[in-house]
């Protein structure tokens, strides 16, 4: 069978301020036709993979674009058509095809386009017509359109957030698309819309327990796949929000009961499963007053993991006000300030004025009296089984061996690696603080020794979900309505 295989991945945080263009995407990678062979072990390891199940199964693969950006505002228009466009002439070069793998987020928006998953996959379905199997993988903070459910045969979303499973929902997608193909099964999708907004880690219970259910239902047979789409918060789409999808071997009923079950068991808890948040100096006073060291303290409000600038200064201004000793903080993108740093030179003391740059979620600018630690260029780090870019990174250490690493490349912390390889004794640090709602979880609860806690800091990830100022996407939703509850989600169905 011919396979053709593309990526395009972007989150789209529609209030963030940073608007995305090209360079937004050459920083992390976009690539004609041999993203699998130059970056297999990077954001595109998902499509190094498809190649090599299919190539071993005997399949002829097409590879096609693959562009990835770190989240942010809306992608601009033109940038976006660009890509949909040669994805579209890639495929249409290639016909006829057996099979068209997408590796894509779910949450893209771009100027014109509300939803670039379901206008590229509109648009691929129109070009290729019915009988062409679509396989597409989504990141779990996916808005589950209209147009991606009527446009594509295999729809899968990661279960695990922290997403440590991409690589079993990509060999997931692939497989049941060759099914599919091969006629060995019939793929029919049922849908439920939990009505809910928020953010569910599933490190902890009930969410454990809840991803637990879905990957019993799959093994004992119940449903070839089962996917909960997150949704993303800070997106503000007509169809946002959290929904729950069942992919059964033709039997619609089976799908669309099992759906409502286990969407109902995932509202249920929807009272359990929220973090607990804590004020600044709350967290703060943890911290020094915790007996094991160190606490790690998610700054989830500045994620660039969710679109935020990377860049606000409202924990280190507390940090510096209580004086919190032997704190740590990464990342904090600020590239003007790691040229002045380079510059300088390891080793050097200097007064240098960071962060509060990109707007008022950013909080204002920091003075500090610095020493130059450690520069790496071309740094790394790996986490979600992939390798993501940070550019140059830069440690530098103020007053009470606060210890602050600033970045050329907006990117969250997974991998404590990163840090370690700057110079860092992590195990010696009281309060580590990572610009990261959840990612930064499987790397670093591991050495956290004095807790992993979360910060209700200010910022562009407000998590006052109910409060969110959406203006295009239904208000009916928990928690902002005590009346919402999950419904059958039909209307996609091309029915009479």
């Amino acid at each position: 069978m011919r396979v053709s295989i593309s990526q395009l991945v972007m989150e789209t945080n529609t209030f963030a301020p940073i608007p995305l263009g090209l360079s937004a995407y050459e920083e992390m990678g976009i690539h004609h036709g041999d993203a699998s062979a130059v970056a297999p072990e990077g954001v595109f390891a998902t499509l190094a993979l498809w190649r090599r199940l299919a190539e071993s199964a005997g399949h002829e693969v097409i590879e096609g674009l693959a562009a990835q950006g770190q989240p942010g505002g809306r992608t601009l228009q033109n940038v976006y058509e660009s890509f949909r466009d040669e994805i579209l002439e890639n495929i249409r070069a290639a016909l006829p095809l057996d099979i068209i793998l997408l590796n894509l987020h779910g949450a893209m928006s771009a100027g014109g386009h509300d939803d670039c998953e379901g206008d590229l996959l509109e648009q691929i379905r129109a070009l290729v017509g019915p009988d062409v199997v679509i396989g597409v993988e989504v990141d779990l903070h996916c808005h589950t359109t209209t147009a991606m459910l009527r446009c594509s045969d295999i729809l899968i979303a990661y279960k695990e957030y922290p997403h440590t499973d991409i690589a079993e929902c990509a060999k997931e997608v692939f497989q049941l698309s060759i099914g599919t193909a091969e006629k060995r099964v019939k793929p029919v999708i049922s849908v439920v819309d939990c009505k809910m907004v928020g953010l569910w880690h599933t490190t902890r219970e009930p969410m454990v327990g809840f991803v637990d259910a879905m990957r019993a239902h799959e093994a004992a047979g119940d449903a070839l796949s089962v996917s909960l789409g997150h949704g993303f918060p800070w997106g503000d789409v007509a169809e946002g929000g959290a929904r729950l999808w069942v992919i059964t071997d033709d039997q619609r009923e089976r799908g669309d009961r099992l759906a409502l079950e286990l969407a109902q068991r995932f509202f249920d808890i929807r009272n359990e499963t929220a973090p607990p948040l804590m004020a600044i100096d709350e967290a703060l006073d943890h911290a020094i007053e915790s007996g094991a060291l160190p606490v790690v303290a998610s700054d989830g409000a500045d994620n660039p993991g969710g679109g935020a600038p990377s860049d606000s200064t409202f924990v280190l201004e507390r940090i510096l006000a209580k004086g919190v000793d032997n704190a740590l903080i990464a990342f904090l993108h600020d590239p003007e300030a790691v040229r002045m740093l380079v510059d300088a030179g390891i080793g050097a003391k200097i007064n240098l004025r960071i962060g509060g740059k990109t707007g008022p979620s950013s909080g204002n600018p920091v003075d500090l009296e610095i020493e130059v630690k450690a520069v790496l260029h071309n740094h790394f780090q790996s986490g979600l089984g992939l390798v993501w870019p940070l550019g140059t990174a830069v440690w530098v250490r103020a007053a009470n061996q606060l210890d602050i690493v600033l970045t050329s490349v907006r990117s969250q912390p997974f991998d404590p690696s990163s840090l370690e390889k700057l110079g860092i004794d992590l195990a010696g640090k009281r309060l580590i603080v990572v610009k990261s709602t959840q990612h930064f979880h499987a790397g670093f609860a591991p050495l956290a020794k004095g807790g992993v806690i979360y910060i209700a800091a200010p910022g562009a990830l407000t998590p006052d979900f109910a409060n969110i100022p959406y203006t295009k996407k239904s208000l009916d939703y928990w928690p902002r309505s005590d009346a919402a509850s999950p419904c059958l989600f039909s209307d996609w169905r091309n029915e009479a």
